[in-house]
């Protein structure tokens, strides 16, 4: 077994991997660049080493630098985590030349399996269903729209060498292919160092189902069940779930078979993925392979007791599989979430400064938290914005989404904006919640995009009565610090006015040695908690059901967050509420002669100049922010009065990119 491993990675999959070698009584190195100085990776690992500036081109990127690293710290072997050079077969060849175990699979497997043009032809050779495309590499945007129509409309260009949603886009006609051709190749050589891409048929509204494989230097290979990964946004996954709720059993064992086939056509000896999509009618066809750890890896963890790094750990040592493929056994249900920075109401643009409060929901037996920050890190334009995964395990699906929302609602960041809200909303889907799913959920659902989780009445009247309490609360004390009411005395009553969402409606709060009761809407509502003021989140048990509720304190008011919903609530008297009434709302600034940078990032492009006449639609500059190119296009017809902006620059959000006449 090794003595010292090196891990040539980041964020929560560097922390990820640290636990387990600590686990397992390996010493650990943390690489990390300028903008990682004090990441909780390198707090957590036993030494510590600078590769070089902060885009990943300059350290994480960087093999040379890593390789060097690895033998000034005498580390025995190398885990990649996933992204960087994870897939990076060049790579693998140059640790062993150095004599470095890489752990993971052998350089020909990701090789082939890294290359996605390379890898669909295998599958085909190994018996495995594949999707009618093209798998030549695209030279040109012209190309691009000849093969396309070839194809047959809607099509996908990939990056050859792609993942995580990266290098891809689905384009419905001529002018899409073009634009989209030109974004993928400059999206794949930024990410991956890799500019090829080619074009595959693009199957409307299927699963994403992916087979989890684990194989040995031995010749041994095993799969662990499926993943259901078919909530995404962008391709980027966002809810994965472990085991899926749709397929068939026929049909699970028919993919582990094929997935196991095609491991063992490229000797394949570690942890890797196999992806699908499969259609309505349980038809799959192969997608790619992920020759690494993948990052909803923990939810197969959880429903099989397997920890996969330590699998791969074994393995990269030379240990045979202890597993057998009949003793693998599916054990209750597992949900993970991915929080990102991210602003979800406006088009989930990323978000990056300093985390300036960071508190995560209590870790036990059904809830697992895989993070890479702490207060006060900082979230960098440089880097994938993924803040945490938050995974939940339940006896069936049902509690395993039960209790992923508690969570969810739980957890408490602020300094940038997150998703956790949007995340909520998903989970208390009725269609999520039966399981009626697809690639196009998020697309056909929120088809006006995110303004804001849905309340249900139930919800609302929760909401208000958590805000009548702590009001309640506020009051008594002051009053108690005040003398104005006895120390010792246990009840306190008042009525207020509620008003929410501009309705307002009364409220009775009685406090008693008993607890606290809040009769609103001709309900009651008894709540039972320890919340003190100044507490973040509200966790209490409210007519015997556990709930979290964040809770901001306003100049005039609190702004409550449950379950994937946000509301400003006014608590007043009735006098307060009549003077109320008569404060006249601050109308907001007209911006629409502006065109304001949506998140932080750096200017690709600008693609008119001044006093030009623009037609709606048409492109105006690129934005690159954490590896993704966004188009910003003009929402009406106008003229170029005042560029602000320069390629190369960097934008803050908000801040004027040009203005129109």
């Amino acid at each position: 077994m090794f003595n010292k491993i090196l891990i040539a990675n980041r964020g929560e999959i560097a922390c990820r991997v640290i636990k387990t070698a600590r686990k397992m009584g390996i010493s650990t190195v943390a690489i990390y660049s300028d903008a990682d100085a004090d990441a909780l990776h390198v707090r957590m690992a036993d030494e510590k080493i600078h590769i070089g500036a902060a885009p990943a081109t300059d350290s994480y990127l960087d093999a040379e630098k890593i390789i060097a690293a690895a033998k000034t710290t005498g580390a025995d072997a190398i885990h990649p985590g996933y992204g960087f050079l994870s897939e990076n077969a060049d790579f693998c060849q140059k640790l062993e030349a150095e004599g470095i175990t890489f752990i993971g699979p052998n350089r020909n497997a990701i090789g082939v399996m890294g290359d996605k043009i390379s890898s669909k032809k295998l599958a085909e050779k190994a018996g495995v269903n594949t999707i009618p495309g093209y798998l030549g590499v695209i030279k040109d945007a012209e190309e691009a729209v000849k093969v396309a129509n070839e194809i047959g409309y809607p099509v996908m260009l990939k990056a050859s060498a792609g993942g995580g949603g990266k290098g891809m886009r689905v384009v419905y006609n001529d002018n899409e292919a073009r634009e989209g051709f030109k974004s993928a190749v400059n999206e794949a050589k930024s990410s991956f160092g890799d500019d090829r891409v080619f074009a595959e048929k693009f199957i409307e509204n299927p699963r994403h189902i992916e087979i989890q494989v684990l194989g040995d230097n031995h010749g041994n290979v095993i799969y662990l069940a499926e993943r259901e990964c078919s909530i995404q946004r962008r391709h980027q996954k966002v809810i994965e779930e472990a085991p899926s709720s749709f397929l068939h059993m026929e049909t699970r064992v028919k993919m582990g078979n094929q997935s196991v086939a095609l491991a063992k056509a490229v000797n394949y000896n570690s942890a890797g993925t196999v992806e699908f999509i499969v259609d309505k009618d349980q038809n799959f066809y192969f997608l790619e392979m992920n020759t690494r750890l993948q990052v909803e890896h923990p939810v197969t963890e959880l429903i099989t007791g397997i920890d996969l790094v330590e699998q791969m750990i074994r393995g990269a040592a030379g240990e045979r599989l202890s597993i057998t493929q009949d003793k693998v056994m599916i054990n209750g249900w597992a949900i993970e979430a991915r929080v990102y920075a991210e602003d979800p109401l406006r088009g989930f643009l990323p978000s990056t400064g300093r985390v300036t409060n960071y508190i995560e929901p209590e870790q036990n037996e059904n809830i697992r938290i895989d993070s890479g920050i702490f207060e006060g890190s900082e979230i960098s334009i440089y880097y994938d914005p993924m803040i945490s995964k938050v995974i939940a395990y339940g006896s069936d699906r049902d509690e395993a989404i039960a209790k992923l929302r508690l969570a969810l609602d739980e957890y408490y960041i602020r300094g940038v904006g997150h998703n956790i809200a949007f995340l909520s909303d998903v989970l208390k889907s009725p269609r999520f919640q039966s399981g009626d799913i697809s690639t196009k959920f998020i697309e056909e659902e929120y088809e006006d995009g995110f303004n804001g989780g849905r309340v249900s009445l139930e919800a609302w009247n929760i909401m208000i009565a958590v805000a009548t309490t702590v009001h309640s609360c506020e009051v008594g004390r002051q009053s108690t610090i005040s003398g104005r009411m006895n120390e010792e005395s246990s009840s306190f009553s008042e009525t207020w006015q509620v008003q929410i969402d501009g309705e307002v409606q009364p409220a009775n709060f009685l406090m008693t040695q008993d607890g606290c009761n809040v009769i609103t809407g001709g309900l009651v509502y008894s709540v039972e908690t320890l919340w003190a003021p100044g507490m973040p989140v509200f966790s209490a048990v409210i007519n015997d059901e556990k709930v979290n509720i964040e809770v901001e304190y306003l100049s005039d008011g609190y702004r409550l967050t449950y379950d994937g919903a946000s509301e400003v609530i006014y608590v007043r008297s009735q006098r307060e509420q009549e003077l109320a009434s008569y404060m006249i709302e601050k109308a907001p600034v007209d911006m629409s002669k502006y065109l304001q940078c949506p998140m932080p990032g750096l200017v690709v492009s600008i693609d008119v100049a001044e006093g030009e006449e623009i037609k709606e639609g048409q492109k105006l500059c690129v934005i690159e922010a954490m590896k993704m190119e966004n188009i910003l296009c003009a929402e009406q017809d106008g003229k170029v009065s005042k560029i602000s902006a320069v390629a190369g620059g960097s934008l803050a959000v908000d801040e004027i990119i040009m203005e129109f006449e």
